[in-house]
């Protein structure tokens, strides 16, 4: 077990295989102002803001330079993150069909957060697929509190609350697209 410093300030935490322990807030936190984001209509780079925001609000952790590309996977794989790449490959027929049944913008931009999350939470260390699922819940609870669609989904599972997931267009994943414009917040100063 190694001891890896954190962001400036933030506590520091182990970091085995499956990725360090989420560290205690040390004093009351202050309330999480991205939330709201998830209630308006969002593309993927501000969904991924809220994504971000609350994986530092939470674990002090950030990984900055991610690309995001949407590929015809299929419908059992919300998304993928090869292990020392750069770009999440996320499942576009899973976010068609759930952009088709969604009842609100709160539950599609959620679903689209509760995947990216688990997705970015692997390039940031945890690798482990049972860990990684417990620490989106973690920062999704914690960042949005317990009544919130976000918390619902990542302390569930997809499939079973949406069975139509299991019927989306699927593929081979031969097919990518490469969404533009995204990260911005950690490239807008570098990549234009």
């Amino acid at each position: 077990m190694s001891i890896l410093p954190l962001a400036p300030g933030a506590p520091r935490v182990r970091s085995p295989g499956v990725g360090p322990e989420p560290p205690a807030f040390p004093h009351e936190p202050r309330p999480f102002t991205l939330a709201a984001t998830l209630d308006r209509p969002a593309n993927f780079d501000a969904v991924f803001r809220v994504v971000r925001g609350a994986v530092h609000y939470v674990l002090g952790q950030e990984r900055p330079g991610l690309g995001l590309a949407l590929s015809n996977l299929p419908p059992a794989v919300g998304a993928y993150w090869q292990v020392a790449g750069n770009v999440i490959v996320m499942n576009e027929g899973l976010v068609q069909v759930m952009r088709e049944h969604a009842t609100s913008t709160r539950e599609f931009n959620s679903f689209v957060y509760v995947i990216l999350a688990h997705e970015y939470l692997h390039s940031i260390g945890y690798i482990d697929e049972r860990s990684v699922r417990q620490v989106t819940a973690r920062v999704t609870r914690t960042a949005f509190g317990p009544d919130h669609s976000a918390t619902r989904m990542a302390e569930g599972d997809l499939w079973q609350m949406y069975p139509f997931l299991s019927y989306a267009a699927g593929g081979d994943g031969s097919r990518i697209r490469i969404v533009p414009r995204f990260d911005l917040a950690s490239t807008q100063t570098y990549i234009r």
